[in-house]
Order: structure tokens, then sequence, then C-alpha cells
């Protein structure tokens, strides 16, 4: 039997249930502990937090603008929730390794060898993506709103509306920036072939600026800004997934035949 073969090593009977949910619940409160942990240090900061969470809007306020609080409680739980989230996102390394912890026991060698550079390249592409909308989208966003003139209409962005906002930005930009990862895993697991990839093209394209329209504001702008990466992502999770594929087949592919 190869190493390809081989069982994973867990057995139900030498693990049972009660031990995976014990398991299970270990993993879950070193989460907790590291997200709480997390946000307690970063709340006594939470003013200097959400300053620089709010960068994108504040830098782009006219001379005489301010953000708008219409619930003075918002002052102080916009700050908290920013922290939170923050906290969660600063986590999602640890909260990986946990995931991966509890189920890699339950996994093929050539499976953990498959798993380990895909929860790397997805962590490094969410953050990206987040940076992307922080530093690209939200200010180009903001920027072109301030801009807008409407008689009688003085632009006071709310802190709650864009606390909101910038969190459904980061979410939907980091979760698109993963799109050459579920690629990738699709060809390798043969759910689909480059080829028949390759010809849905169009749909590809169009399934792209429909997410865009669904996952951002009603503007064109930061709908093609989202649909865009989404598309060169493909291409290249397309052509990471051929040569993979290619590499693969040539190690299993036999030698060629002696000649007489």
């Amino acid at each position: 039997m190869t190493d390809h073969d081989t069982p994973p090593q867990s057995d139900d009977k030498e693990m049972p249930i009660v031990e995976h949910l014990i398991e299970l619940r270990t993993r879950l409160l070193r989460i907790i502990y590291a997200v709480a942990g997390v946000f307690v240090l970063l709340l006594p900061f939470r003013n200097r937090v959400y300053e620089t969470f709010a960068l994108p809007v504040l830098s782009s306020l006219l001379p005489g603008q301010s953000m708008l609080a219409y619930d003075g409680i918002d002052i102080f739980l916009t700050p908290v929730k920013v922290c939170l989230f923050l906290a969660c996102l600063l986590t999602i390394p640890w909260i990986l390794y946990q995931i991966w912890a509890f189920v890699a026991p339950g996994m093929y060698r050539h499976e953990k060898r498959l798993v380990r550079p895909i929860l790397i390249s997805s962590t490094i592409l969410f953050y990206t993506g987040v940076l992307f909308a922080y530093f690209i989208i939200l200010p180009i966003l903001f920027s072109f709103l301030a801009g807008i003139e409407l008689k009688g209409v003085e632009y006071k962005p709310d802190i709650t509306q864009y606390m909101s906002l910038s969190l459904t930005m980061f979410i939907a930009f980091g979760a698109a920036f993963e799109v050459p990862v579920a690629t990738v895993i699709c060809l390798m697991l043969g759910i689909v072939r480059p080829e028949t990839l390759a010809k849905k093209r169009a749909y590809v394209i169009l399934a792209a600026f429909t997410i865009g329209m669904l996952l951002t504001p009603p503007d064109a702008i930061s709908q093609t800004l989202l649909a865009v990466p989404m598309l060169l992502l493909f291409e290249a999770g397309l052509y990471i997934g051929k040569r993979l594929l290619a590499a693969r087949e040539a190690d299993n592919s036999p030698p060629p035949a002696a000649k007489p």
C-alpha cells in the first residue's frame, strides 16, 4: 500500500464522538480566546483605530465637511465594533490553523500537502483584497461622492453607515481575491477541466460583474473595480491550475520503454 492509499490516521474506536466534540470545543475556545485577547488589546486605542479605519472617507472630505453620528451612543459603539472586526481580521491565521489542526488527523498525506499551501495562499489573498479595498476602492468611492454637489443637500457621511459599507467592501474584496484558490481547487480535484473553464470565459465575465453588482454600492465604479480584479485573478488561477495539472500528469506518466 502506497502513501497515497494510506488511510487517515484517525479511528472512531480510538477517538469516539465525545472526544471529537471535546477537541472541537478546545479549538473553538482557543479561537475565542485569541479574538478576545486581541480585542482587549485594541480597545484602549479604539478612537485611534477608528480614525485609521475611517481615513479613506476623512481624507476625502472637503474643508468644512465632517462625519455625522445620528445617535450619541454610536460615537462609543462604532469604534468598539471596528476593534472587534479588526481583532477577527488579525486572528485569521490562528483561526485557520485551529481548523487545520482539527481536520488534519482525518486527512490523507497527499491531501495535507495540498491543504497547507492553499491555507497560506488563501490567507495572503484575503488580506490583499482587504488592503486593496482600503487603499484603492474606498478612497476612490468617497472622493467621488464628496465631489457631488446637490442644491440644498450637505454631504455628511454617517459613521455607522460608513462602517457597514466598509466592512461589506472588505469582506467582498477579501472573498473576491480567493478566486484563484477556488479555481485551482476545482481543477486539482477534477471538478472541471481547464478547457471547459476556458470555453466558459464569457459566463465567468458575466458572473464577475453580477457579483460586483450585488456586493458593492450601486455605482459602476466600485462594481467595475471588483469585477476586473476577479477576472484577472481567475485567469491567474486558470494558468496556475494548468501548470499544476501538467506537472502532476508528467509525474504520473509511465517512463518511456527502453529501446531494444
